[in-house]
């Protein structure tokens, strides 16, 4: 079955969010796209010639919340609260969920509640335009690169329960090389500009280190 073809309900499958900043997160949008395309990753991370870092991070940002959104959907009839009851990428690491307004307190949460929340709390970052404004030439927030990192760290969770909890599905769906390609975007991304704090990579990390060392 095709990665797009499966677990779509209202529930799990949001609409894709499109580029912030007008005409300008376009024209990078265009560069990515051609980039890919070349089959590089490494030369589809860095930063074009010129380029504002803030607007890079925010067109990646939200294509890669888009790319965890549709892998996670095509796992979503799989990855029920009696299935994976608790959020995690192995047995040693444990996810719980706050976000610093409505639940301040870090909670318990089935994985497929913690990615609902987790999305959920994303896509309100990415609507907000004093983070992620819409507007050309219009500032980014001091913070802006602090938001990203919390975006790309929370993603990577999702990316680690994948492969712990359910690689053998994505395998008997004939997506591992997708997931695979996925996440090499992804580690390459946030290894190029330090999205993610190396202790919070150890779920994954034979799989990181076999992703970078050869770059």
């Amino acid at each position: 079955m095709s990665l797009f073809g499966l677990g779509r309900n209202q529930k799990t499958f949001r609409p894709k969010k499109s580029a912030p900043s007008g005409s300008k997160g376009a024209q990078l949008r265009k560069h990515i796209d051609a980039t890919l395309g070349s089959g590089n990753l490494r030369e589809a991370v860095r930063l074009p010639p010129g380029e504002d870092i803030n607007e890079w991070l925010a067109v990646n940002t939200v294509d890669f919340f888009n790319q965890v959104n549709l892998l996670y959907g095509t796992l979503a009839e799989f990855c029920t609260p009696d299935n994976c009851p608790t959020m995690t990428a192995g047995p040693k690491y444990e996810y719980r969920w706050a976000d610093g307004v409505q639940i301040k307190k870090p909670i318990e949460v089935s994985a497929p509640k913690y990615v609902e929340y987790l999305m959920d709390w994303i896509e309100s970052q990415l609507d907000d335009e004093s983070i992620f404004p819409q507007r050309i030439g219009a500032p980014f927030p001091g913070n802006f690169k602090e938001v990203v990192k919390t975006i790309f760290k929370r993603l990577f969770r999702v990316y680690a329960h994948i492969y712990h909890s359910h690689f053998q599905k994505i395998v008997s769906l004939k997506e591992e090389a997708h997931l695979n390609t996925c996440f090499k975007h992804f580690i390459l991304f946030t290894n190029e500009f330090g999205l993610i704090d190396k202790k919070e990579l150890a779920p994954l990390q034979e799989l990181i280190e076999s992703i970078i060392v050869p770059y």
